[in-house]
């Protein structure tokens, strides 16, 4: 598969944030390349392709500045990190452009997805906490 990027994004967050689990629909379905400059995250991505055999199960890597490792998420997964290191700076390379109105969200606690984030006490923004159960999800993504 062939994909160009065309948009890079950098974020900056403390230990304990978590963001995600974050994807775009339709023409602004995103891949997205990412990796760790310095700091430390869980990285996170999700199976939301409805007739998958992994579908709902989850995949998750350290990335660190140390060991220089990158993440592929393609279309059709939903992405987050959990920061585990102070001043941990995440760059991402995306194939599509950001899309506020393509742009979804499952919330990263789901008990569904039982994932372990591997922090105790989270930061997460408002938009997060407002974001909606896996069950919910639209079909954006058939398999």
């Amino acid at each position: 598969m062939h994909s160009d990027f065309v948009q890079d994004n950098i974020s900056k967050s403390q230990k304990g944030t978590i963001r995600g689990l974050h994807y775009q629909v339709g023409e602004y379905a995103q891949g997205k390349l990412c990796q760790v400059l310095t700091g430390m995250v869980l990285d996170v991505a999700v199976d939301i392709r409805f007739g998958s055999p992994t579908f709902g199960e989850h995949f998750s890597v350290i990335l660190s500045g140390d060991n220089h490792k990158q993440i592929w998420i393609p279309p059709g997964f939903a992405h987050g990190f959990s920061v585990l290191k102070e001043e941990t700076i995440f760059s991402y390379k995306c194939t599509a452009l950001y899309s506020k109105r393509d742009e979804r969200a499952i919330l990263y606690n789901d008990a569904e997805l039982k994932i372990d984030w591997q922090t105790d006490k989270p930061t997460i923004s408002e938009k997060d906490l407002k974001a909606e159960l896996f069950k919910d999800i639209e079909k954006d993504f058939i398999y």
